[in-house]
């Protein structure tokens, strides 16, 4: 049965210009629709609009919508059942989960580093640690003792004092987030983001009721080096829409990779409090600093916020532990939504952070060691492979958020898979079909991941445009 239904008018917004290009009408659609599929913006089990509802929305011959529906039922993409619609599926996969890439893919579709070198050694000292914690049922809906003191402790060190009270450990930030959004959000409530966000905040959000209101957000430029037009967009939003809650990155935002002023901080959330709305500020990315030219505080030291953390793009993104850090009473109130859920956070998990936490400054000089390498060696590969696009300078987080100056990023997604590179289309980071002319890039991988990856994305974008040189050896070696 099908969980969700996609009405011809909402496909058609995802969709966004899929009939450039050459080749046939059906086939071209079908593509666009496999793409949507792959990459979650059309999750496993939502019914697809009727062909016959979808042929008029897009202009199009019903016999044109029912040949790309059959191809997609071909490509095991799509399930028809007479009297019940065409329902999306992935081949071979009865979940929601896309299937695992194969071995001789490329995965530039997730931004988040390799393990931590000396990651093995913290699980040896965790496993020390367990016997002492063996004396009851081991289910902790709350966090350790330990490890809520050494997190409080960590934000009482960067400038927001905080006690052990006001954190709840989660199974990584995404958990805090449904956790968050089932707490502070009813049906029909208005809740702000940033666009482009991070996809699966929105999803929570959109889960648990909420009617989003985008507010744009873009990297900094020389015109708008303080994020001034963000600052007043966010206000008059949070003053016209009277929304309960805003969900924001206020560093290195995913995906443009900006960074919010104090002063913005201050102001936004000046106007949140008087208006009565709830700031998350996920702070996945927060320390994540490369070069950036000033420091800054944690958000909720500029004024009322809750603060949502993770060890995931830090300490390894298998690790499942993540944070929130709120008012008391409102950690009472997650526990109580949470227990329907499950039933906490595993104490491995946990005893292993709290050994990485005091060794976070040591952690934080490798990791920006890394994304500055990484970064510079993108950047240089970019600007030679593609003069033509945009390539912001990143000063901290793990992306980059490419301006490709045509809309043809799902095109590019979709030519870089024949070519064995996994990427994620800038509407991916929107809603309603937005950021076609953008691409999210990480720049945390290893060099020879990144040059296998500019090499493939070069073909992928030569065989659309006809127009971009491929890289070879030779550029790549000249670059660093």
């Amino acid at each position: 049965m099908a969980e969700s239904t996609l009405s011809a008018r909402a496909l058609d917004n995802l969709l966004g210009d899929w009939r450039s290009g050459a080749g046939s009408a059906y086939h071209a659609l079908a593509e666009r629709i496999r793409l949507l599929v792959l990459d979650g913006r059309i999750p496993v089990d939502t019914r697809l609009p009727a062909e016959r509802d979808l042929a008029e929305r897009l202009g199009l011959s019903r016999t044109t919508v029912t040949a790309a529906y059959r191809h997609l039922r071909e490509q095991g993409l799509v399930l028809s059942v007479r009297g019940s619609g065409s329902v999306a599926r992935l081949p071979g996969a009865p979940t929601v989960l896309p299937p695992a890439p194969a071995a001789d893919y490329i995965d530039f579709s997730k931004a988040a580093p390799t393990a931590l070198p000396w990651l093995p050694d913290l699980a040896r000292q965790a496993v020390e640690d367990l016997p002492e914690h063996l004396g009851d049922a081991g289910f902790d809906p709350i966090g350790t003792p330990a490890l809520r003191a050494a997190i409080a402790d960590r934000y009482t060190a960067r400038g927001l004092p905080t006690t052990p009270e006001q954190i709840m450990v989660t199974i990584g930030a995404q958990h805090a987030i449904a956790l968050l959004s089932r707490a502070l959000i009813g049906r029909g409530d208005r809740a702000i983001i940033e666009a482009p966000t991070y996809p699966h905040a929105y999803e929570a959000l959109r889960a648990a009721g909420a009617r989003l209101v985008p507010v744009g957000v873009a990297p900094r430029d020389g015109a708008d080096q303080h994020g001034r037009a963000e600052s007043e967009a966010l206000v008059r939003a949070i003053g016209h829409s009277n929304p309960v809650a805003a969900y924001l990155m206020p560093d290195f935002q995913n995906p443009t990779g900006r960074s919010m002023s104090a002063e913005t901080r201050a102001r936004v959330l000046d106007a949140a409090a008087r208006q009565g709305t709830v700031i998350v500020a996920d702070e996945t990315t927060g320390e994540l600093d490369i070069d950036r030219p000033e420091s800054l505080l944690p958000m909720a030291a500029y004024g009322p916020a809750i603060m949502v953390g993770s060890v995931g793009k830090t300490v390894w993104g298998g690790v499942r532990v993540g944070w929130i850090r709120a008012d008391r009473p409102l950690i009472r109130r997650l526990l109580a939504v949470r227990s329907p859920g499950d039933l906490g956070t595993p104490i491995i998990e946990q005893l292993l952070v709290t050994r990485a936490l005091p060794h976070m400054d040591d952690i934080l000089d490798l990791r920006r060691e890394q994304l500055r390498a990484g970064r510079d060696r993108l950047e240089g590969l970019l600007a030679q492979a593609f003069p033509e696009w945009q390539v912001p300078h990143v000063d901290g987080g793990i992306v980059t958020w490419v301006g490709l100056g045509a809309a043809v990023s799902s095109q590019l997604a979709l030519a870089a898979r024949s070519q064995g590179l996994i990427i994620a289309a800038g509407p991916r980071f929107g809603i309603d079909g937005a950021f076609e002319r953008f691409l999210r890039l990480p720049i945390c991988y290893p060099a020879e991941t990144t040059d296998a990856a500019v090499q493939a994305l070069a073909r992928a974008w030569h065989s659309l445009s006809g127009a971009a040189p491929v890289p070879d050896q030779s550029l790549l070696a000249s670059v660093i």
